[in-house]
């Protein structure tokens, strides 16, 4: 049988859930503020805590994986089981990996996040295009085979990151607009939602570019890094309605207790309706 696009397994999740992803980083600072130690036992509790609290309700669960490799194997263990619990409650679960590399290499990070065979596969992950974009090629083509999707960077929250993605291709195109214009391609035709998103800072303002690619639109920065529920509409246009919120800290911080984590997901989730049903 063919599997279900993720990005219809997306927009429903988002209809019935509502529309937010909630990140997993585990660091070193909320470990503490938790009152865990900087371990792979703090880690365990953190991840799983989250996971309990969480992925019975909220649409997305976005771990990054970074923060579980800095424990080596066992770190890699944890998110392991992470993933599979998310996905059993019900949650889709986005890597946050950015991978991004050439040829077999990129085709064994498909295999780690994409292939369903793989103890990691996700329904979704993040990969970088700035080696260019067919070099996403072996992540494009094993995602639609699974059914998964990626999240492709796009324009970041963080402020350097303008210099290589706001920077002229030959066509006068921006880099960035010219990774959209790809998006939108390899989503022609799809329905309700393709499944090759872009990840675009709600930090932003105004993003300054044409994001009509019919696939959904991560946007870190809300929260912790400033940006608000409110500030959608204003930086993504005609487009809001694809937009899946990303919010890390701004819920975390709410731990270790499993109600303040789930108030504060339900308030972001709310937050985030009103300011697209106004807009």
């Amino acid at each position: 049988m063919t599997p279900e696009p993720f990005g219809a397994r997306l927009r429903h999740a988002m209809d019935t859930r509502g529309p937010l992803c909630v990140g997993i980083d585990p660091h070193a600072s909320l470990l503490t503020s938790w009152g865990l130690n900087d371990d792979i036992a703090g880690l365990e509790r953190f991840t799983r805590t989250t996971v309990e609290a969480l992925a019975d309700r909220v649409a997305v669960l976005k771990p990054q994986s970074a923060f579980f490799e800095r424990f080596g194997s066992r770190g890699i263990a944890v998110l392991e089981k992470a993933v599979a619990e998310a996905r059993s409650a019900g949650a889709l679960v986005l890597m946050d990996a950015k991978r991004g590399d050439i040829g077999s290499t990129m085709g064994a990070y498909a295999a780690t996040y994409l292939d369903k065979g793989s103890p990691l596969f996700s329904d979704a992950v993040t990969v970088s295009p700035y080696l260019g974009f067919g070099s996403l090629r072996p992540a494009l083509d094993a995602a639609a085979v699974s059914g998964a999707g990626v999240f492709v960077l796009a324009l970041t929250s963080n402020p350097e990151g303008a210099e290589v993605q706001r920077a002229t291709a030959a066509d006068g195109r921006s880099l960035a607009q010219l990774m959209l214009d790809h998006m939108a391609a390899e989503n022609a035709g799809a329905a309700p939602l393709g499944s090759v998103g872009a990840v675009v800072g709600a930090t932003l303002g105004d993003a300054g570019v044409d994001l009509a690619i019919n696939g959904p639109l991560l946007a870190p920065g809300i929260g912790a890094q400033g940006a608000t529920p409110a500030d959608l509409p204003g930086v993504f246009g005609a487009a809001v309605g694809n937009v899946v919120p990303s919010v890390s800290r701004g819920v975390l911080r709410h731990g270790p207790d499993a109600s303040g984590l789930r108030e504060a997901a339900a308030r972001f989730a709310d937050e985030v309706r009103d300011a697209v049903s106004g807009s």
